[in-house]
């Protein structure tokens, strides 16, 4: 079943079909990733771009190594040494790769929008790696996928997104996604970092951390991103890790064993301690491992490729 939509812009924009059909794709494509030969030759004949005009690590890594192991063609581009700095519009700089016959783009970009615009004056699918405080629809998928995957379900399951709400794409496309797939929300941060408008979309707000992490099965932990702030929030790291750091002490104080996620980067001992990020009930490393999967769905699905005579 192809998706409903020609790109990848927002969770927003795909049908709950859409998303069972990424997930099941991605069991799929997992299985692959277990094989001696981790590649298939799915997208032998396709040329894609990653575009990013942020820094990015883990995402760009994921993405293209999720191409590879497609076998595509793989044409990275970064903003930083490139024509951009020199005034080249968003426009000029990708029909130039365009004109090099690329079928698929994989952007990233500051600007929030920036995806929408771009697929909007070219032909070939987009896909948003993160744009701006906006969406970021791949961590979310690979996000719930591995709820999915640990819990064996996403409805019904309550989710607790703690942290910088406020500055957050993750948030924002979890939200989207999680109740989508018909799960309960809540996030939970200080109230400076948390959006008046956040509970018109369904979801709880909670100022008391311990209060969250006792209602939820599960815990997603984002990292204060100082780098979009013009302003102080709170007082000092110190203080926010005192009052909202997930430790070892508040877990073992649950009444029950919750599921504990970070989309990365990761700032240990401010957000989330040591002790818990590398605990049991971290599934950190699954997520990462996910996001390979789930970008080989993404962009299979996409592309309309099918392997003729064989199976994924």
């Amino acid at each position: 079943m192809p998706l409903s939509v020609k790109h990848l812009l927002g969770i927003n924009e795909l049908t709950e079909n859409d998303i069972e059909q990424i997930f099941l794709t991605a069991d799929n494509f997992k299985q692959v990733l277990k094989r001696d030969i981790k590649k298939v030759p799915a997208l032998r004949d396709t040329t894609i771009a990653n575009i990013f005009f942020e820094n990015s690590t883990r995402t760009r890594l994921s993405f293209e190594l999720a191409e590879k192991r497609l076998g595509a063609d793989v044409v990275n581009f970064s903003a930083s040494g490139s024509s951009v700095s020199k005034g080249e519009t968003l426009i000029d700089t990708v029909n130039n790769i365009l004109a090099m016959k690329v079928d698929m783009v994989v952007m990233r970009h500051s600007a929030s929008g920036a995806p929408w615009f771009l697929s909007q004056h070219i032909d070939a699918s987009v896909i948003n790696a993160g744009d701006g405080i906006n969406q970021h629809p791949t961590q979310a998928l690979l996000d719930a996928f591995s709820i999915r995957e640990r819990l064996g379900s996403v409805k019904g399951k309550k989710v607790a997104i703690l942290g910088d709400i406020m500055h957050s794409r993750v948030a924002l496309s979890n939200i989207y996604c999680l109740l989508k797939l018909g799960a309960e929300v809540t996030v939970a941060g200080p109230p400076t970092l948390i959006p008046k408008y956040i509970s018109e979309m369904g979801v709880r707000t909670e100022y008391d951390i311990k209060k969250a992490l006792e209602w939820c099965d599960v815990a997603n932990v984002l990292r204060i991103q100082l780098e979009r702030m013009h302003k102080p929030l709170f007082s000092t790291l110190r203080e926010y890790s005192l009052f909202y750091g997930l430790n070892k002490d508040l877990l073992d104080g649950l009444s029950k064993e919750i599921v504990v996620m970070h989309p990365g980067p990761i700032n240990r001992g401010v957000e989330i301690n040591s002790d818990v990020a590398d605990s049991k009930h971290s599934i950190i490393l699954n997520q990462v491992e996910n996001g390979v999967a789930i970008r080989m769905a993404v962009i299979y699905l996409l592309s309309g490729k099918r392997l003729a005579g064989e199976g994924i």
